[in-house]
């Protein structure tokens, strides 16, 4: 079993990005801006946008944060993305998901411009995905794909399984897996909460990519020997041992599943720090410089 470290991986893409905007920099060219939007104080939500900020901070990427009252109006919310829409000097933004109840987060996403969702959430970019044209891709699938590549994991023929079918990550993931490309070129199942028979597909799979939601769902009697498992689920569960008074499961039961793989992302430190590599990805692509590949 080899533990896949998604933070050492994300490190020497956000290295490898930092030189290029070194080179951007010193040629006069216009340095790549992202832009995040956080709608009230939930807690996951601070802690993750502030991870963008940083990482910004480290590559030397320009950044702005707009932060809101969780009370804010749909209508007002609309006429900041807007102003983000046509402010020339960001490239990319994004909106901080989930948003309070009354909100619609459709509504939200569709109004960002296509050519600055860095999120790749937008109907657009989701489309030209499924049609393998150009696009921004959604940022969590986007990164699991760098993990792949960086790890040099053979994925072409083999079966795929994902769990969970959200348009963040599992109906987007299974369509990149499925694609004519590699990483990619495999057989994938997605499987969600009315599948039957599930831990049978779980069994067969031999990449298995956990996006449902549910706290250690994927036990060791789910999962075949040599499988390689992505776990995409970060999951606040109370632990009165620890000072927050909580610890972060994934959807894997970790310690039972890992002897029994191949590889396998912890959680954290697995696909959370790739999400971040794969969205200042996308914005130097939304800044103009397509041809980047990482």
């Amino acid at each position: 079993m080899k533990i896949i470290d998604g933070k050492k991986i994300s490190e020497v893409i956000l290295e490898d990005l930092g030189r290029k905007v070194t080179e951007i920099k010193n040629s006069g060219d216009k340095i790549p801006h992202l832009a995040a939007v956080l709608v009230g104080n939930n807690p996951a939500s601070e802690t993750y946008v502030n991870a963008k900020v940083k990482a910004c901070e480290k590559t030397g990427f320009q950044s702005t944060l707009k932060k809101t009252e969780g009370t804010i109006a749909e209508s007002d919310l609309l006429g900041i993305v807007r102003e983000l829409n046509d402010d020339q000097d960001i490239d990319g933004f994004i909106v901080q998901l989930p948003l309070p109840s009354h909100i619609n987060e459709h509504r939200i996403i569709e109004a960002i411009s296509p050519a600055k969702d860095v999120d790749g959430f937008h109907p657009v970019n989701q489309g030209k995905m499924v049609l393998n044209l150009p696009c921004l891709l959604p940022a969590t699938p986007y990164g699991i794909m760098m993990l792949f590549e960086n790890c040099g994991i053979d994925t072409s023929g083999k079966h795929c399984v994902v769990l969970g079918r959200s348009h963040i990550v599992g109906t987007p993931m299974s369509i990149l897996m499925g694609r004519k490309t590699s990483p990619g070129n495999c057989t994938v199942t997605l499987c969600h909460s009315k599948t039957k028979n599930l831990e049978d597909f779980c069994r067969s799979a031999d990449i298995l990519i956990a996006a449902m939601g549910i706290p250690e769902f994927v036990t060791g009697s789910m999962v075949k020997e040599g499988a390689v498992v992505i776990d995409v689920g970060i999951n606040r569960l109370p632990d009165p041992s620890k000072k927050s008074g909580y610890r972060l499961a994934g959807d894997v039961k970790f310690d039972e599943v890992a002897p029994k793989c191949s590889r396998i992302t912890p959680v954290p430190g697995g696909v959370g720090p790739m999400t971040i590599a794969a969205l200042l990805t996308n914005t130097m692509k939304a800044a103009g410089y397509k041809d980047i590949k990482i």
